[in-house]
């Protein structure tokens, strides 16, 4: 035999396992089945439902094709909302009135064929996502319609429908920029909130990773805390507004804190921090009253602690005092910005079991600071409202409050 020559099997058959061959799609005929089946049962969904339960249809191939025609009435054409050739019914969600009570049932519908069919959810979203991405191809109408659907589909927690699903192929740069996404999520706000909480719809925000990014909705031209306020506020959504306003609020705070941190840690020149303080305040508008608290804040987390040395902790918090008081006299303008920084040292000696006993002590030192003044402090010892800690307090500051009033009467 050659080296050439391969040698071979005589009379041996490679057979080809039917399994692997894949039966020819055929989404047509399914379509039409499904529509024949509405059209039989004149748009009873009842009478359609257990019809199709009874069906011996291929749903695990056709998912996609069946939520088609659920949604349109027939099958639509590849990458767009286009119908295709085919039978189609009239009973769609597309077809019906823009209401809430006309789009329920369909709802209720989808709910019991997702429950005898779990696996057909992913069909659902891949039907959702595709038209939500095509927005702009559906009629302002049409468009309605489906936020309404949308909203009821969460309300009456749609076999695990998941947010993002929804809110993530609505970003699409070209539908934001023509208004159609906000149009929509308007609707579906309102709808979602007759029967929900403001709570449940931060809820579905948060899963649908878009809590932080309300903004994002609306259009460039429009898109800012006053854009936003003003548009849903005009809509009656002022829940909505008052939360966001809120979460930006924090968002500002957060990142005037982390600002501040930097600087102080780096031991960057005071005038230069008062400096960044001013201008986040003046970017921010924030309130004087919360700069003073995060002021506090950032100092004492700054503090290198020593443990349970008390002498040491109580050396670092008044050095740090000391080296800082021109930053916090800068902010501290007025009797009630002075008061919220004692009860900001009040709360932290309190909750903090190393600064127990140092309340006397860094009450005195931003008074030598010229931090604290001498009225804010009686005001304090005498009429103050937080009751944390405050008998042990008042009677560890006495004897410095009895020195400043001896020395008022000498004065």
């Amino acid at each position: 035999m050659s080296s050439k020559e391969r040698p071979t099997l005589g009379g041996t058959r490679i057979k080809t396992r039917k399994r692997n061959i894949a039966a020819p799609l055929d989404p047509a005929a399914f379509s039409d089945a499904v529509v024949q089946i509405y059209l039989d049962n004149a748009g009873d969904l009842e009478l359609i439902a257990k019809s199709i339960e009874s069906s011996d249809l291929n749903f695990s191939r056709y998912g996609d094709t069946f939520f088609e025609v659920v949604f349109t009435g027939g099958r639509t054409q590849p990458g767009t909302t286009k119908p295709d050739e085919g039978e189609r019914h009239t009973y769609s969600i597309i077809d019906c009135e823009p209401k809430r009570e006309e789009i329920l049932p369909s709802v209720i519908y989808i709910q019991k064929i997702l429950r005898r069919r779990p696996f057909l959810i992913k069909n659902l979203e891949n039907v959702m996502r595709r038209f939500l991405q095509s927005l702009e191809l559906f009629e302002e109408n049409e468009r309605k319609k489906l936020a309404i659907f949308t909203a009821l589909a969460f309300s009456q927690k749609l076999s695990g429908l998941p947010p993002e699903t929804v809110f993530q192929p609505l970003l699409k740069d070209n539908l934001v920029g023509k208004g159609i996404v906000l149009l929509f999520i308007t609707d579906f706000f309102k709808e979602y909130l007759i029967d929900n909480s403001l709570d449940d719809l931060i809820s579905i925000l948060k899963r649908g990773k878009v809590e932080d990014n309300l903004l994002d909705f609306l259009p460039s031209a429009k898109r800012s805390a006053e854009g936003f306020s003003e548009h849903f506020t005009k809509e009656g959504l002022v829940a909505l507004v008052e939360y966001n306003d809120k979460k930006i609020f924090e968002v500002k705070l957060k990142e005037m804190k982390s600002a501040l941190t930097t600087q102080i840690t780096e031991e960057t020149d005071i005038s230069e921090v008062i400096e960044t303080v001013k201008q986040r305040v003046k970017d921010a508008k924030l309130p004087a009253i919360e700069v003073v608290r995060i002021l506090w804040d950032v100092l004492m987390d700054a503090v290198q602690w020593s443990g349970k040395n008390q002498q040491q902790n109580a050396n670092a918090a008044l050095r740090q005092v000391k080296t800082w008081a021109k930053l916090l006299n800068a902010f501290c303008t007025n009797g009630k910005l002075e008061l919220e920084l004692i009860y900001k040292v009040q709360m932290q000696c309190y909750e903090d079991a190393k600064l127990m006993k140092l309340f006397p002590e860094i009450v005195r030192s931003l008074y030598d600071q010229d931090v604290l003044a001498e009225d804010t402090i009686l005001h304090w010892f005498r009429k103050g409202t937080n009751p944390k800690g405050r008998q042990t307090f008042v009677k560890a500051l006495e004897p410095f409050v009895n020195w400043l009033e001896e020395a008022e009467e000498e004065d």
